[in-house]
């Protein structure tokens, strides 16, 4: 887990008023609403396994010591979390950092916490907490909005003219990540449904239905509904009911059938408009994968595909680029070295093309708001067997990447427009950025350890008999 806190806070809020995240909301919000924002902490850790207990205890014990005693007292608080975190011995950690700062502060101290749509939400944090805000939009195109709908009701309730309740429904299902798009049904309808109600009734101010995050063996995995009214208890009760009803009634629409690596390369192949976009869902670098899978490069290299690019998290090959130089030949073992999960090392033949520190800057809104990325170094091999008019591109990384933004390839001097095969490795949050270029996405059931299938994995701690998974 990385910590800090803002070195100097105003430079901090300036750069993140010029970004998309909650965060830029908060404070766009606040500057209207006439609030101080006084920023304490900045934790965060991959989507990988547990976070490891005495880190996580240390961040949270220095955020509630700052809360606690700061001078003058703070009026209320924001809490900007995922959601989905599981510490090593708190199954919902998110939760666990809401109670501590609930113990400290007290029941009239008003918390607002903000969760990513992925969030896995229990009893615990929606009764810790005075409202809870998820986004709405997969891919996250909404994070700042549901900043500024976050601080706006934070100053009501400072100023005393709004009193939040909330209510927590669940259905008994998962809705599969293939199919959490909130822009195409069958989600969308439920994401609309959401924002009806907030606009159409004056007393419910906020109305979540997030996702759920599928690889959590957690009690609370699976999708949720929140609503939060002003001090209309059955009313939020009676809304997230009926919305949950609509998410189970759509548990039929949600079977997945994807094509295997094989077959959607060669049906990639035969595609008459091009790029056609591949979601390596399997090595899905944004849900937890290690972001070196090579399932689907193995069958672009296979059925001598022509005109693709990959790119994947290799250290090893990455340095061996590096020492190599632009214009040098390049013959390594490429990917598969992290586990056993994501296909073999792919003997990878070519030259070094392009050279890069990592670093670009991302111009229009995207999945999760972010500006400034940085996938570490990385290097572009162009394999040999390829025309100087299609070329085969591997980009090789020091680090996982998750594909959010074209300028990922852009800055690196590869235009995806002008290739054929363009492999992502996420399901949705990469549409924001390729589907403006893309004449085809198509997700493939890849396998790795963001399998989509969840019956592939042993859960031991979820409800049981949710559809999706036992039935």
């Amino acid at each position: 887990m990385r910590t800090a806190a803002p070195q100097d806070r105003a430079a901090w809020m300036e750069e993140s008023w010029k970004s998309s995240t909650v965060a830029s909301g908060i404070i766009e919000a606040a500057r209207t609403l006439g609030l101080e924002v006084y920023p304490v902490l900045h934790a965060g850790a991959s989507s990988l396994g547990y976070v490891e207990k005495t880190s996580f205890n240390e961040a949270v014990d220095g955020l509630v010591h700052q809360i606690r005693t700061a001078t003058p007292r703070f009026d209320g608080v924001i809490l900007t979390l995922h959601g989905a975190m599981v510490v090593d011995g708190y199954p919902h950690g998110d939760a666990e950092v809401v109670r501590r700062v609930r113990e400290a502060m007290g029941e009239r101290f008003p918390i607002v916490v903000t969760h990513d749509f992925h969030a896995n939400v229990s009893e615990e944090i929606v009764r810790d907490s005075d409202v809870l805000i998820t986004y709405k939009d997969n891919p996250h195109l909404d994070t700042k909005a549901r900043g500024i709908q976050a601080a706006t009701i934070i100053a009501k309730m400072i100023d005393g003219t709004a009193r939040p309740v909330q209510a927590l429904a669940k259905p008994p299902m998962i809705v599969n990540i293939v199919y959490q798009n909130t822009f195409a049904e069958p989600y969308k309808a439920v994401t609309d449904e959401s924002r009806r109600l907030e606009e159409r009734d004056p007393r419910i101010l906020a109305v979540s239905v997030p996702g759920g995050y599928q690889w959590a063996d957690v009690p609370a995995m699976g999708p949720s509904v929140i609503v939060v009214t002003d001090n209309d208890p059955e009313l939020a009760e009676r809304e997230a009911k009926r919305l949950s009803g609509m998410l189970w009634d759509l548990r039929d629409q949600l079977v997945f059938r994807l094509p295997d690596a094989a077959t959607a390369v060669r049906d990639a192949m035969a595609s008459k408009v091009f790029p056609v976009v591949l979601m390596d869902t399997g090595d899905n670098i944004g849900g937890g994968s290690a972001g070196d899978g090579t399932f689907i490069l193995q069958e672009l290299t296979r059925q001598k595909a022509q005109g693709w690019v990959v790119v994947i998290s290799d250290p090893e090959a990455n340095q061996a680029a590096f020492r190599s130089g632009i214009g040098g030949a390049f013959n390594q073992m490429v990917g598969g070295k992290t586990d056993n999960m994501h296909g073999d090392p792919v003997r990878i033949v070519g030259r070094v093309r392009a050279l890069h520190d990592g670093r670009y800057v991302e111009p229009e809104v995207r999945h999760g708001g972010g500006r400034y990325r940085d996938m570490g170094h990385t290097a572009v091999i162009e394999v040999d067997g390829s025309t100087q008019d299609l070329p085969n591109l591997l980009l090789l990384t020091d680090r996982p990447s998750s594909p959010n933004s074209l300028h990922q390839l852009i800055s690196n001097g590869v235009y995806p427009e002008r290739q054929r095969i363009l492999v992502a490795k996420g399901t949705t949050a990469p549409r924001a950025a390729y589907e403006p270029i893309a004449a085809r996405i198509v997700e493939v059931n890849s396998g790795g350890a963001t399998d989509v299938n969840p019956k592939r994995f042993r859960f031991q701690h979820i409800r049981r008999g949710l559809f999706g998974v036992d039935r």
